[in-house]
């Protein structure tokens, strides 16, 4: 499997994105949900430490991005993350994009994402997008060899094939909007467009 050649090799800047309501509504979740979901999440990896997780769609297997499934979430949750989903990717002009896995993924202060790549066969394919929903200044997102401080409501693909990390030194939470976005008719078995 070739890695897709219109993916980022750092990260690339999509959109600013008015992310008010969303954070709003983020923000209103429940513990007991966050609990709830994470406890039930497909994507336990040990480099994710402590991150919660609310998934709302999520790949058929590791082996292939091209199949997803909703989750039990998504019917509450699609209108209001559709309308970000599509501004984050309008830079792209897929005219069929499709989403295989959307996230939220909640990391406390003093919690990290420890070093790793992204190494399952359906990670190779599809772009890697996060929008801050909520973040403070001692969230630094590594991502070989820069580190960087993404703000609240942008659009950023990161390199999910380089090794890639985050530390939250700060005193609030770190929440982020992360999904997954590809180009159905983008010949993949060619390696190129």
């Amino acid at each position: 499997m070739y890695p897709n050649p219109r993916k980022t090799s750092s990260v690339r800047h999509l959109a600013n994105i008015d992310i008010t309501a969303l954070r709003r509504d983020v923000l209103a979740i429940p513990a007991e949900v966050w609990d709830a979901e994470d406890a039930g999440k497909p994507n336990r990896f040990t480099a994710l430490d402590a991150t919660k997780h609310i998934v709302f769609r999520f790949v058929d297997s590791t082996d292939d991005w091209r199949s997803s499934h909703d989750r039990a979430l998504w019917p509450e949750w699609s209108e209001r993350l559709l309308p970000v989903l599509t501004l984050a990717t309008q830079a792209y002009g897929y005219a069929r994009g499709q989403f295989p896995r959307i996230m939220l993924a909640k990391m406390a202060p003093g919690g990290v994402i420890h070093p790793h790549i992204d190494a399952s066969p359906s990670a190779k394919w599809p772009h890697k997008i996060h929008v801050p929903l909520q973040t403070n200044p001692g969230v630094s997102f590594y991502v070989d060899p820069e580190h960087y401080h993404f703000p609240e409501g942008i659009a950023i693909e990161v390199n999910n094939l380089g090794t890639h990390a985050v530390r939250n030194a700060g005193d609030s939470d770190r929440i982020h909007l992360i999904f997954e976005y590809f180009d159905p008719d983008q010949p993949s078995w060619l390696g190129g467009a």
